[in-house]
């Protein structure tokens, strides 16, 4: 009688430890997942983990190295064909999420990263429009390529994310999720934001992050200067900058910490932990045809 082999997954789990039941909770939900081998660790940035499960691993970072660096410090910690990014405050809704993801990714070779739909199920309000990574937002179900994602829970193929050179360890917050999509597409490969896969994240005010505003725009300059090509490294800063400003009209504080931060953006070096080269010609023209160039 033949045994199944189970797919491997690698699963990194980023937390601050200021929040102990929540993480429980991910962790909880991470290890009920079924037919799937999993390989995980937990990284405490600037937290040495303790009272986690014993079948994962920890990794102790003296110092909180931000968001995106956390995440990729915990890459070389876990073995498995495919990765999974968990933030500490969200968790698996669906035994089979993980094998579900994988059977996906079989059966369609070219996608490259996978986003589900972020939903709250404690709460009564309808589920952020801000988490559709997507210009039409009527329908959070509605599965699409996407050319943004939010990082809170994703899966991908260990191979092509090496192949992207990981997250912006440089951004600390805001807008990592976006350069690692574009270099998905650079691979070649697609992302897809499947609306019908569910992962459970509280319905939280992004803004409660003092420097929201300022990230949020010195990233878009970053992420610009980092990855695309003249005219597009201009336009795609310049367009977001007028955006924010008409969205932010009431609110003057918003508007001077945005334009600080993009002056900061174009001051300050994007490149200083780690290269990168500018998407190929070819990778801006899939995006625009799939509906998304690099202009807004």
């Amino acid at each position: 009688m033949s045994t199944e082999i189970l797919p491997r997954i690698g699963v990194v789990v980023l937390t601050m430890g200021n929040r102990p039941i929540e993480l429980n909770r991910a962790l909880d939900s991470l290890l009920a997942q079924k037919r799937v081998q999993i390989d995980a660790v937990v990284v405490g940035n600037g937290w040495d983990p303790t009272d986690i499960p014993a079948s994962i691993k920890t990794h102790y970072l003296p110092e909180n190295l931000g968001i995106p660096a956390g995440r990729n410090a915990g890459v070389s910690h876990v073995q498995g064909e495919f990765l999974c990014f968990l933030d500490d405050d969200s968790w698996f809704l669906d035994e089979d999420f993980l094998i579900t993801s994988v059977e996906r990714f079989k059966r369609y070779p070219k996608m490259g990263l996978l986003q589900p739909r972020i939903t709250d199920p404690k709460s009564l309000e309808n589920d952020p429009t801000r988490w559709i990574p997507r210009l039409n937002k009527r329908t959070a179900e509605e599965p699409s390529k996407v050319f943004h994602v939010g990082e809170t829970c994703l899966v991908t193929k260990r191979e092509l994310f090496n192949e992207t050179g990981g997250w912006a360890g440089g951004f600390w917050y805001a807008h990592e999720g976006i350069e690692l999509a574009w270099r998905i597409w650079d691979t070649g490969s697609y992302v897809w934001y499947a609306g019908d896969m569910r992962i459970g994240h509280p319905v939280i005010d992004p803004r409660r992050h003092n420097e929201f505003y300022r990230l949020n725009a010195r990233n878009r300059v970053w992420l610009a200067r980092r990855n695309l090509p003249i005219p597009f490294r201009w336009i795609y800063p310049v367009s977001w900058l007028i955006i924010e400003c008409m969205r932010l009209r009431r609110n003057k504080n918003g508007i001077r910490q945005y334009v600080a931060g993009w002056r900061a953006g174009w001051k300050g070096s994007p490149w200083y932990i780690e290269p990168r080269k500018k998407l190929k010609w070819v990778t801006l023209a899939r995006m625009g045809m799939a509906g998304r160039p690099p202009l807004l």
